[in-house]
């Protein structure tokens, strides 16, 4: 049996724990009314269904990819690694051509069975840098993202895990006009703040569609989809997850001979330090490492109310919608799983606790 054979019979094996766990607290909460164990069976119980095995499960990323290159470092460490990835869908988009980005790079990496979808557009986007590095004869891509998640959610029986790197417009979209598959989506998503670092605004992904964020909390609110986890820019925005030139991962990214996966990213940061910020913190990928279950991302349930330009706050029990919220991550092995996953050198092994 090989090393990712068995870490996978382990990671199934813990998750049939897990769920053994839950289903055995939630009994006990239910038979002795009024006790501590009892409001811990509730809080289990309102925070979704038992723990589920996700590890199958396909994958569809939402992402304005094209702007800080994060996003694009997220994608490609999910195309090498997670072979369930099924769609990579684009918001805030340009014109079509963050999805043609995605193509490309999709295309580069060797998962043509990746759909490609060109979702919301939101008005001249500030953050976009790529248009040099598609080339002309990738086409425009397909705009119907209901479908495209229809399609995905049609594929299989169980749930679909939906990992958010963008403003909340095409989850809005979807649960809006495909009401049917929102019992599938198990969501991660990247935003909100509870100390955003400039309090008379709220967060990039949720101050650029303030409708669907408030859409996507109603959705949580009513129970028509399942707990969310939040990965909120406290956790997120720290330059213990920068990527610059002096960093291992460029390096890797940027050696002779390497391919042409490899080279596009390396263009792609080397445009975003030279047009917006000498680093890139890794906002997505830290996303993706907790829609991953990979053990990076602490969290808790929270209730989470919005005001009406975004701005996310801690409510009272019974208020809001309630959310898994990030509570801590830890860094530096975060930052030494990103960079081993896209290492060039280390083709066909799987980071540790990967799929795949």
């Amino acid at each position: 049996m090989g090393e990712a054979d068995a870490m996978g019979e382990d990671r199934e094996e813990a998750e049939g724990a897990m769920r053994r766990h839950w289903e055995t607290m939630v009994d006990l909460g239910n038979s002795v009314a009024g006790s501590g164990l009892a409001g811990l069976g509730e809080q289990l119980q309102t925070s979704g269904p038992s723990p589920e095995g996700l590890r199958h499960s396909p994958v569809i990323i939402d992402t304005d990819i094209g702007g800080d290159a994060d996003d694009a470092l997220a994608v490609a460490a999910a195309a090498r690694h997670v072979p369930e990835l099924a769609a990579v869908i684009t918001g805030d988009e340009a014109a079509g051509q963050r999805a043609r980005f995605a193509r490309h790079l999709l295309d580069a990496m060797g998962r043509s069975d990746v759909a490609t979808v060109a979702g919301a557009p939101l008005g001249a986007t500030r953050y976009y840098c790529v248009d040099d590095l598609i080339p002309p004869d990738v086409p425009p891509q397909p705009t119907d993202v209901v479908t495209a998640v229809r399609e995905v959610c049609a594929s299989t029986t169980g749930p679909v895990r939906w990992v958010g790197m963008a403003p909340l417009s095409n989850l809005a979209r979807v649960l809006a006009e495909a009401p049917e598959v929102a019992a599938q989506l198990r969501v991660t998503q990247m935003g909100g703040a509870l100390r955003y670092r400039n309090p008379e605004r709220a967060e990039h992904n949720v101050r650029l569609d303030v409708p669907a964020a408030q859409a996507v909390l109603a959705a949580v609110a009513e129970g028509r989809l399942q707990t969310p986890e939040f990965i909120s820019s406290e956790a997120t925005f720290t330059p213990q997850m920068a990527v610059t030139e002096d960093s291992a991962l460029y390096a890797a990214l940027n050696a002779t001979d390497n391919p042409a996966w490899a080279r596009i990213l390396s263009d792609h940061l080397e445009r975003w330090f030279r047009d917006f910020h000498p680093g890139s913190m890794q906002h997505d990928a830290l996303t993706l490492s907790a829609a991953l279950d990979l053990p990076f991302v602490d969290s808790e349930l929270m209730p989470i109310t919005m005001d009406s330009i975004g701005r996310t706050t801690a409510a009272e029990h019974g208020e809001g919608a309630v959310l898994r919220w990030s509570t801590s991550a830890e860094y530096v092995p975060f930052m030494s799983w990103l960079t081993q996953a896209l290492n060039p050198s280390k083709a066909g092994k799987a980071p540790i606790g990967t799929v795949g």
